[in-house]
């Protein structure tokens, strides 16, 4: 077990260095500055930050990390145009469909619920919607 000043590290920063480590190995995954995806995706998650407008919450920040979702500045401006177009005509819990993935958002608060691919979407169902939007 690491000691980090003294302290005992958290399951969250164990669990990280865990992930970062299998990934590096894997070498899957790293931007030019040698962060993983999913290390830029939290971060920007746990700032609070939006991803051009759309922001994840930590359910679905996992789960694209989970399911090796990443997506590019195209599909995001277009997820965003998902969202636009959904709260144009008032629904305000959607779902969207682009690419293949299927994303689960809260309008209001302009964040994506969860997300997940094709091959997760094998029963069809989707509850707790008020809409859907097909990009």
């Amino acid at each position: 077990m690491q000691i980090n000043n003294g302290n005992f590290l958290s399951i969250e920063q164990l669990q990280d260095q865990y992930l970062n480590r299998q990934k590096q190995t894997v070498g899957k995954g790293t931007d030019d500055a040698g962060r993983s995806f999913g290390d830029i995706l939290r971060a920007q998650a746990n700032a609070g930050q939006q991803l051009q407008g759309v922001r994840f919450s930590k359910h679905a920040v996992s789960r694209l990390i989970d399911r090796n979702i990443a997506l590019s500045d195209e599909q995001l401006e277009r997820l965003n145009d998902g969202f636009r177009k959904a709260s144009e005509k008032g629904i305000e819990e959607p779902l969207v469909l682009m690419d293949g993935y299927a994303f689960i958002v809260n309008v209001p608060n302009n964040t994506v619920i969860t997300a997940m691919d094709q091959t997760e979407t094998k029963e069809n169902v989707f509850t707790n919607i008020d809409g859907a939007v097909i990009i």
